[in-house]
């Protein structure tokens, strides 16, 4: 089956922000107004406006899009298996659940698409940030990596309806980078701080602001210049992986190889900085004693 063009997947990453948009409405009339809040696991929470938002998102998505299965982080993740394959919707209703939950502004609502499991479109709404990300890029069509914005035939990515790029930063010595941990913190590697460690000793800075989704539009528009986490979910990254790969960046495994979305080991970059960080998260060394 061919890949989806241009001008369809302009068309879906519209279909995203718009319904991306109606859901962060929803969430944002919650925000700091004492929603009650359930622990899915250890250091894993979930809210009532977690689930009316995925309602939401199903319920647009299916009518705007009839055909396209969606699978969502709080109801229908056990379909993610199932649903692989040809187009399907990845939601994540509030990405960034715990800052949500104190208080903290960093967080969105995510809405991805992937094709034959490639993120291809996308739309990250933040609306307690003001900030609204949308991108797109056929599947058969690779990213430059090169810090340019990609050429009009390939794809694009926006923020606040401005064209954006990854960044032109060649240096992992000057490089702003960015990382999550995992909500099971129990064992190395999957728990990140060693990896941590070892990226902060180098890079001129490293942050971590609770939300992939957010950290990967971060890439997109060239705030960060890369972002590494283990142990995702395709719902937390096909947005932000679209956007970025629209933005003309970079996304692999954690080997350099091709990535897994559904495995969740990525990083992203602008290209540039991508084999150093890759290098050294494949030998990261004890934390300091």
């Amino acid at each position: 089956m061919s890949a989806r063009g241009r001008a369809e997947l302009s068309e879906l990453a519209e279909i995203a922000l718009r319904v991306a948009d109606e859901a962060a409405a929803l969430v944002r009339a919650g925000f700091r107004a004492g929603a009650r809040v359930e622990e899915k696991a250890p250091r894993d929470l979930v809210t009532e406006f977690d689930r009316a938002s995925e309602d939401l998102l199903i319920a647009r998505l299916g009518a705007l899009t009839p055909g396209v299965a969606v699978v969502g982080e709080e109801q229908s993740a056990s379909r993610a298996t199932s649903a692989r394959g040809g187009l399907v919707w990845y939601v994540d209703p509030l990405d960034g659940t715990t800052n949500f939950v104190h208080g903290h502004p960093f967080w969105c609502v995510s809405v991805g698409l992937m094709e034959d499991d490639t993120p291809v479109a996308g739309a990250v709404v933040a609306p307690v940030l003001g900030l609204r990300w949308t991108g797109f890029r056929p599947r058969e069509v690779e990213p430059r990596g090169d810090g340019e914005a990609p050429p009009e035939a390939a794809g694009e990515a926006r923020r606040d309806g401005e064209r954006c790029a990854v960044s032109a930063t060649a240096s992992l010595r000057h490089a702003m980078v960015a990382t999550g941990f995992p909500p099971a913190r129990d064992r190395a590697p999957d728990n990140n701080f060693d990896a941590f460690m070892t990226v902060k000793r180098t890079a001129q800075a490293v942050r971590r602001c609770g939300s992939a989704a957010l950290d990967l539009c971060l890439v997109a528009d060239g705030t960060y210049d890369a972002y590494w986490e283990r142990r995702l979910h395709a719902w937390d990254i096909a947005a932000g992986c679209a956007i970025v790969r629209g933005a003309g960046g970079v996304v692999t495994g954690l080997d350099g190889g091709p990535p897994d979305y559904h495995a969740g080991n990525i990083v992203a970059s602008n290209g540039l900085v991508h084999a150093p960080i890759l290098a050294l998260l494949s030998h990261p060394g004890p934390p300091d004693r």
